[in-house]
């Protein structure tokens, strides 16, 4: 894994969970055969540069429903007799 790469994809996605997991389900889809929203830059890249380019590039984003984040999180502190 390239460091500057890394570097670049977490200026774009701070949240380390929500970038392993956006990482995650895009190498599954290159290795499944889905083409790159990026030029490789040789034959031999790894996938996982290959996605973290695409995340640093603003190739990929992650949408976040904070409405429902809020609600399942007010769900869970509701205390019932």
């Amino acid at each position: 894994m390239n460091q500057e790469l890394l570097d670049k994809a977490r200026a774009h996605i701070p949240s380390a969970p929500v970038l392993v997991n956006m990482v995650s389900k895009r190498v599954k889809q290159l290795n499944a055969g889905m083409r790159p929203f990026v030029k490789p830059l040789r034959p031999d890249e790894d996938k996982l540069d290959i996605a973290l380019r695409e995340i640093g590039e603003g190739k990929l984003i992650a949408e976040v429903d904070f409405d429902a984040i809020a609600k399942r999180e007010a769900a869970q502190t509701r205390w019932t007799p």
